[in-house]
């Protein structure tokens, strides 16, 4: 003999009550009753997948960004060029254009404007030097930006005729940061490519 359940359902019509009746062999709605959790445990599943693949992308993401910006070297070393000659004075303050590329690794130094583009965010190390004769004043600024950082100077002597000077700075930057060196207006430089000089380089990544 075949045994089943009977489950009886009263629904309330506008037409008056009818009767559902529902058969379910015992066996059968254990099965179903399984089924349906087995389901609802594997919608949970695919969902913790769907997460986890979702994270997982995120860190490949940051990880290539990390090597990326290990790759990236950023080296460059110019002179001013244009024989030995003075640069200035001006009437005007005036960006110094370093003409004599040395080293420009990551092409952030551009030889045309004398400015220099952080390409990725670091700590970044600067230097220059100069050589200027007794006659005139020197006075040069290293800038970020519209922002005097470091500067180097020397002042006008009867007896003196040639000197030295420079400085050095280590700049935390961001993408799109400039840093360029300024000639004080009525003040000047001698020129050529070996003596006054303009260099930079990228220490560690931020």
């Amino acid at each position: 003999m075949i045994q089943y359940d009977m489950d009886v359902a009263l629904d309330s019509q506008d037409d008056g009550d009818a009767v559902e009746t529902r058969l379910c062999f015992p066996n059968m709605c254990k099965l179903l009753k399984e089924f349906g959790a087995m389901t609802e445990k594997v919608k949970a599943l695919e969902t913790r997948l769907q997460e986890s693949e979702t994270r997982l992308q995120d860190s490949e993401d940051q990880i290539l960004e990390l090597k990326n910006k290990e790759r990236t070297k950023v080296i460059f070393s110019a002179a001013a060029g244009g024989g030995d000659i003075p640069i200035g004075p001006f009437e005007t303050d005036t960006i110094l254009i370093y003409k004599t590329v040395i080293t420009n690794i990551g092409n952030a130094y551009d030889p045309v404007t004398g400015i220099f583009t952080a390409p990725v965010a670091g700590v970044y190390y600067f230097t220059f030097f100069f050589l200027t004769g007794g006659e005139l004043t020197t006075h040069v600024v290293l800038m970020k930006n519209s922002q005097v950082t470091f500067l180097s100077l020397d002042f006008h002597t009867e007896h003196d005729m040639a000197d030295n000077g420079g400085n050095a700075i280590f700049l935390q930057l961001q993408p799109g940061d400039q840093v360029y060196m300024r000639l004080t207006a009525s003040t000047h430089v001698f020129g050529g490519d070996y003596v006054t000089t303009f260099s930079g380089s990228l220490v560690t990544h931020m």
